[in-house]
């Protein structure tokens, strides 16, 4: 007499749909941490209309005159330089935050710049 299970546990575990979740994962966050702002704290002006920008290049100006790019603290007169490392690939954006309580030349000085070395230049702005 032959006494066989015909119903045999399969002790197999399958990954896929752990893979799937974990995929969807890296993509929400590579997604949301792009969209981030600066660290730097700065009075941004408001406009009527305001559009999220890829960052590349983030130029800082904050209320004591102080410059930054990307992040990292630059003289006035090194700016030009710092620009033109941070400028490097085919699409060349810099997002200007400028404190509201910043005279204009400063915003001319530093689009002026970025429009020398071949960059588009935006300026960020709060929603009314």
């Amino acid at each position: 007499m032959n006494l066989q299970s015909r119903n045999k546990i399969n002790a197999s575990f399958s990954m896929s749909s752990m893979t799937d979740v974990i995929f969807l994962l890296l993509i929400f966050f590579m997604l949301t941490s792009s969209l981030t702002s600066t660290g730097l704290q700065v009075n941004l002006p408001s406009s009527a209309s305001s559009q999220i920008v890829m960052q590349k290049v983030s130029v800082t100006i904050n209320e004591d005159l102080q410059y930054f790019v990307n992040d990292k603290r630059v003289n006035r007169n090194r700016l030009e330089a710092e620009l033109r490392n941070a400028l490097t690939g085919e699409e060349n954006t810099v997002v200007l935050n400028v404190d509201k309580t910043v005279p204009t030349e400063h915003l001319i000085y530093v689009a002026g710049l970025a429009a020398k070395l071949e960059a588009k230049v935006t300026v960020a702005t709060e929603k009314n």
